[in-house]
This record gives C-alpha cells, structure tokens and sequence, in this order.
C-alpha cells in the first residue's frame, strides 16, 4: 500500500538528536515499535540539532530533547513526552488509540 495513502492509527514523531545520548537510546526503542506496531504506527524521526531537523523543532515548540509527540489519524496531537521513554509505556500511549501487534 502506498504509504501516503495508508491511514495510521498513530504518528509516533521522535525529536531529538544523534549527537544526544538519550536520544541515541531513544533509537533503539523507534525500531522496536517500527518492527512490532509498523502496520498501524508511523514512525518519524527530526533531529532538530540539524537545519533540516530545526524547523521541526519550532513547529512543534520544543524546549528539551527527546521529546515525543503522538498523533492520531486525523494528525491531532493526543499525547507528549520529554525524556528517554521506555518501550513498555509508550506501548501504553499507542494502545490508547487501539494500536495492537503486528
């Protein structure tokens, strides 16, 4: 399926860096829920330490990195988080909008 045509039930989008250690933990856990959740999660990456990450950074008002911001399908953002955040409860913010396993 196309993915521009693919309806996701969430958008998981990661701002952070690869220059930060959270954030670099952070990578981690993007392929864990890619591999488990890819089918019905979207997952995007900025690092806003770059110029093309930067203007990500300001859309959506950072202040500390990684933070993590979740959208529902209509693109409406449900559910922020600063801070390394662990697989185990950001499953717990995917499961709000009836994400399951692959």
């Amino acid at each position: 399926l196309n993915d521009t045509l693919r309806k996701y039930k969430v958008t998981f989008i990661e701002l952070g860096s690869v220059k930060c250690l959270p954030c670099q933990m952070m990578q981690t856990v993007m392929k864990s829920i890619e591999t488990k959740y890819g089918r019905d999660v979207k997952v995007v990456f900025h690092d806003v330490w770059t110029d093309a990450g930067k203007p990500w950074g300001v859309k959506y008002g950072i202040e500390s990195i990684p933070t993590q911001i979740f959208l529902d399908e209509t693109g409406k953002e449900y559910f922020r988080h600063v801070g390394y955040f662990a697989e185990a409860e950001l499953v717990n913010v995917l499961q709000m909008k009836g994400v399951k396993l692959n």
